[in-house]
């Protein structure tokens, strides 16, 4: 998971019946953390991207806000600003503690289907989520900013992964992924029930009358987003590339990617921990990267439930 990297949280919040199918999830760094991005949709909800470029002056993250309501859901990262302003996490830009600007970088799913027309996240989903924040096991499914979430005609959610990368010794990292699955592509192949990264052709067949609950279950509700962290000492622009070695997982977990509806997006953050000795390291996290971040997009789908007539792959290939 994650937060098997040492001092990475996340905390989720959400709404689910009653009309309300949506959340959001916070994922909270340590003082220094850098970070970047790589976006690869045509349709990206974001905010703060453009600071997260390498030539641009902040270098640091605070926390990353992933949010379910389309560009309404941005609105959470305002809560997840006061909150850590409160504790003066941020930039600094004045000569007292409590002066400073958290930076942190958004993105949202499309979820505006599962909800009553104006059900979206607030600042006091952002708010929320910050509060329940742990460094334990991350709940994964249909939970957060993954509550409302679709991915092609299965519910989708939650998932994260993590790996170690390196020899044991002062050169072992730690590399962890959270996705929030919400993909206009298919994240299994409806001929055999397999997912696209794993499994042999026909180990998972489908149920009977599925081609009939395909036939009637529209596949336009789009955008995948998510976090790759390390504890490796990176700088931007090596950060925006372990980002855009996740989204090679992404492409490899869901098929297709990168679509004009999607506004697939990736943020990645490193805490600094552990020098990295030349590019053979480097290389070997960029390639962990993207082994992990398709593993998240498996948990996803794995660990989501069925909401309405959404069904999840687990009552789907029971």
């Amino acid at each position: 998971m994650i937060t098997a990297v040492a001092g990475v949280r996340v905390g989720h919040h959400d709404r689910v019946g009653d009309g309300w199918a949506t959340g959001t999830t916070v994922v909270l760094f340590p003082p220094g953390t850098v970070g970047g991005v790589d976006s690869r949709g045509g349709a990206p909800g974001t905010r703060e991207t453009d600071l997260l470029a390498p030539e641009n002056l902040v270098d640091r993250i605070d926390a990353v806000c992933l949010s379910g309501g389309s560009a309404y859901g941005l609105a959470a990262a305002d809560g997840v600003m006061r909150w850590l302003g409160e504790r003066g996490q941020g930039f600094p830009v004045g000569p007292e503690p409590h002066q400073v600007v958290p930076i942190v970088p958004a993105a949202v799913i499309f979820d505006l289907p599962r909800n009553g027309w104006g059900h979206r996240p607030d600042a006091e989903f952002g708010r929320a989520a910050c509060a329940a924040a742990t460094d334990g096991p991350v709940r994964q499914g249909s939970v957060g900013a993954g509550a409302g979430a679709q991915v092609g005609s299965l519910k989708g959610g939650i998932g994260s992964a993590s790996a170690t990368v390196g020899d044991g010794g002062v050169g072992e990292f730690t590399v962890g992924a959270l996705a929030v699955v919400n993909a206009r592509g298919e994240v299994v192949d409806l001929a055999t029930g397999g997912f696209w990264t794993a499994g042999e052709p026909g180990e998972f067949p489908p149920p009977p009358g599925w081609a009939a609950h395909l036939a009637a279950r529209p596949t336009d509700l789009n955008t995948t987003i998510g976090v790759i962290a390390t504890d490796a000492a990176l700088d931007k622009a090596q950060c925006k590339r372990l980002a855009m070695s996740a989204q090679h997982g992404l492409a490899r977990a869901l098929r297709p990617s990168h679509t004009l509806f999607d506004g697939d997006t990736v943020f990645a953050a490193a805490t600094g921990v552990r020098p990295v000795s030349g590019p053979v390291e480097l290389d070997a996290l960029y390639t962990a990267a993207a082994d992990v971040f398709a593993r998240a997009v498996v948990h996803g789908a794995l660990a989501a439930t069925t909401v309405g007539d959404l069904l999840s792959y687990r009552d789907a290939w029971a």
